[in-house]
């Protein structure tokens, strides 16, 4: 009935941190495998998080091992829970936020809906979602799997990933390759603000970019 494996081990807090200077969207600049669909959505706005992937997942009206699972979360997770195609009832609400912030997890993401908007909020726990929903789920003890590989927003996480979540989405990363992105996605930042300066002082975003050249070379070879 349930599958129940050790908590990962936490995802370096130097990487972390590095990543925390990240927003997804510039590794969606070129980076292609990670994002979950964009159903998958904020419920508090202007937060940024990166954690450990703590993964779960449990079916339909059945919410028995989110309950044990919110009891072994540390400091610096996220659990990230799959509802295996239930978007009909939601798993997540005031007591389980409650419950996860206490232990020290920096968010949740469900591939659900939540409840309990108002509690979620003034508990300032960050929460990704598909939205909200007023039918919930119990405890029926159908069982599930805690620390299994999952799929989220169509994206496979698996328990001790990395993730990054902001306004834009979210981004799961295998732990290896945590510092190379987040160094680059640190530098295209570096170059974009300077860019935007351009611009605002006058130049020309097309000019700047390249696709100015490309839309008139393209014209003179068709003209």
């Amino acid at each position: 009935m349930y599958t129940i494996n050790a908590m990962p081990k936490p995802v370096p807090a130097e990487d972390l941190a590095l990543l925390a200077e990240v927003e997804t969207a510039t590794v969606g600049h070129w980076h292609l495998f990670g994002f979950m669909d964009c159903g998958i959505r904020p419920l508090l706005r202007h937060r940024r998080v990166v954690g450990t992937a703590v993964t779960l997942a449990i079916p339909g009206a059945d919410s028995t091992l989110l309950h044990h699972a919110a009891g072994l979360l540390r400091p610096g997770d996220v659990l990230v829970v799959d509802r295996l195609g239930d978007e009909r009832h939601a798993c997540w609400g005031g007591g389980v936020t409650i419950a996860a912030k206490a232990a020290g997890a920096v968010a949740g993401i469900v591939d659900g809906p939540c409840t309990d908007l108002a509690e979620i909020e003034e508990s300032d726990f960050p929460m990704w979602s598909r939205g909200l929903a007023a039918i919930t789920t119990r405890l029926y003890d159908i069982g599930g799997g805690l620390n299994i590989p999952v799929c989220c927003g169509g994206v496979p996480v698996l328990p001790g990933d990395a993730i990054l979540a902001d306004e834009s989405g979210v981004l799961v990363l295998r732990r290896e390759e945590v510092r190379a992105i987040a160094q680059e996605a640190i530098r295209r930042q570096s170059t974009g603000k300077a860019r935007e300066g351009s611009v605002r002082d006058g130049a020309k975003l097309g000019e700047l970019t390249g696709a100015s050249a490309k839309v008139q070379a393209r014209i003179a070879a068709t003209g």
